[in-house]
């Protein structure tokens, strides 16, 4: 490996300039044929931009279609139920996310005319927005040259200018903004999403970039200096937090227990089966359910499940028991299947014991069609 003078602090334009037209060039022969791309409603190139945040490209597509089929409007996003809205985006996590949707498009209402607003400055003060978010909108809808820097963009320029300053910065993000900015030209929205897509298929992270592959490797700094593998420079995440979870699934007469989570805090709001920390014994679970006025019969393990949080890490043993008289609970329902799968939402944490809620109820249906 050859040795760099040093790691530069001050982004080096130079790269970037010599960059621009071949990977655009690039983009409009290799683009990913994405269903988002199809098209140039403001709406569905900001609901594609959320939804990718923080999940696959191949996990979305289908969110994508189901979400604009039922909500194909910001006025009918603004006026639909949240719960409706959040079965709507049931395992996709990170539920904040359909939360703000709805509340940017009631500001869309009520000051826009229904309507995304026209600049990224505007875009910037809707719930939900960030620089990144606003610029991808702006640029892709709108055609506004402001680049639009998310972490395969940060990757991408790390490496082509051997950026050395830590990309988790706020300051590395706004010099990489700096940077592109001069360059957006005529088709901003183009670059943007060339920029996205070496990222997610070529500058790959963890070491592993394709540079033979790359484009841009006859002008990519560290990969002309051998450093490929040193950028970007990105400090060590935290370890997670383990907590150990007991979940219950509770029948009774064809109905399973589902407890709602408190407004704040992890998993705000949605539906969950009962359940608390510690990897539990027989006795806990009954200590549990007594508290909830509840008085289970024989219970069964249902295998366990292990679920992963930005913070946090669950790892989950499932039970379950039916329950000898069913009554209401505090911030509890009885849900019969049809609920279950379409009514109330509930996060993908638990969704490796939903197929056995599922069976258990359907078995319960057939034995009592009464």
């Amino acid at each position: 490996m050859k040795k760099n003078a040093s790691l530069l602090s001050e982004l080096d334009s130079r790269p970037v300039a010599a960059s621009v037209s071949p990977l655009l060039d690039w983009y409009r022969k290799n683009a990913r044929p994405l269903p988002w791309r199809k098209t140039r409603n403001p709406y569905y190139i900001w609901l594609s931009e959320i939804m990718l945040q923080q999940t696959r490209v191949e996990t979305v597509i289908p969110y994508y279609h189901r979400f604009i089929a039922s909500l194909p409007t910001i006025p009918s996003l603004a006026a639909v139920p949240e719960e409706e809205l959040l079965k709507l985006w049931e395992g996709l996590g990170y539920y904040s996310r359909a939360r703000n949707l709805k509340k940017a498009a009631a500001v869309c209402m009520e000051q826009y005319g229904g309507i995304l607003p026209l600049t990224y400055d505007e875009l910037l003060s809707l719930p939900g927005f960030g620089p990144y978010t606003a610029a991808a909108v702006a640029s892709i809808a709108y055609g506004e040259p402001v680049p639009a820097v998310d972490g395969n963009v940060l990757r991408v320029v790390s490496r082509l200018c051997a950026y050395g300053e830590d990309i988790m910065l706020p300051s590395a993000r706004k010099s990489v903004f700096s940077c592109l900015l001069p360059y957006m030209g005529s088709a901003p929205g183009e670059l943007n999403q060339a920029f996205m897509d070496l990222g997610s298929s070529i500058c790959l992270p963890n070491g592993a970039p394709k540079c033979m592959l790359c484009p841009l490797s006859f002008a990519c700094t560290a990969f002309l200096n051998g450093q490929e593998r040193l950028f970007p420079i990105k400090r060590a995440k935290s370890a997670r937090r383990i907590e150990q979870r007991t979940v219950l699934l509770l029948f009774s007469d064809s109905r399973v227990l589902l407890h709602k989570r408190k407004e704040q805090g992890l998993l705000a709001g949605l539906w969950e089966f009962p359940n608390f920390e510690g990897d539990a014994s027989e006795d806990a679970i009954r200590q549990y359910c007594r508290q909830m006025g509840l008085s289970i019969e024989k219970i069964r393990p249902i295998g366990s499940a292990k679920h992963i949080f930005t913070h946090i890490e669950w790892h989950m043993s499932g039970f379950a028991a039916a329950v000898s008289e069913r009554k209401e609970a505090d911030g509890c329902i009885w849900a019969e299947h049809a609920q279950l799968k379409q009514r109330y939402p509930l996060p993908s944490a638990f969704r490796p014991f939903l197929q056995t809620a599922e069976t258990e109820l359907l078995r319960a249906a057939e034995n009592n069609p009464g």
